[in-house]
């Protein structure tokens, strides 16, 4: 049999003495209907990619994203090496620039979002995201 615990010792103690994180919750648009509804919303061109956003407006928190990359970019391995390097550069700048209640789908350009390099495709999405979100008149 183990003794019981003294309080302010263990896991429980630790844990109620640090501040509560609030995270981002970061979804995925999987269903058509979705990306046809950002591709309605605003769009801004970067220099790699076209960056779709809407507001959903539902009350809800999530931010959704979505990647596309359309035949016009090459077969399958580069439409795939295109979702993958956009789906890192969403993971790396979303969390700090993303609204809550927005969907954004990234959609990739031929001959560009391959061979540009990573660190300007961050800037790429960190300029594009100022722009959406700038108030506008």
């Amino acid at each position: 049999m183990t003794p019981p615990k003294e309080p302010g010792q263990g896991n429980a103690a630790e844990a109620s003495d640090a501040p509560s994180a609030v995270s981002l919750c970061i979804g995925t648009l999987r269903f058509r209907p979705e990306f046809l509804r950002a591709a309605s919303a605003r769009r801004q061109g970067a220099g790699g990619f076209l960056l779709q956003a809407r507001q959903r407006g539902d009350g809800r928190d999530l931010v959704q994203v979505g990647f596309t990359a359309s035949k016009k970019i090459g077969n399958a391995v580069a439409r795939n090496r295109a979702k993958r390097r956009l789906r890192e550069v969403a993971r790396a700048i979303l969390p700090e620039l993303a609204q809550p209640g927005w969907d954004y789908v990234l959609v990739a350009r031929p001959g560009v979002t391959v061979d540009r390099p990573f660190s300007d495709l961050l800037n790429d999405l960190e300029t594009a995201l100022r722009a959406v979100h700038k108030v506008r008149a």
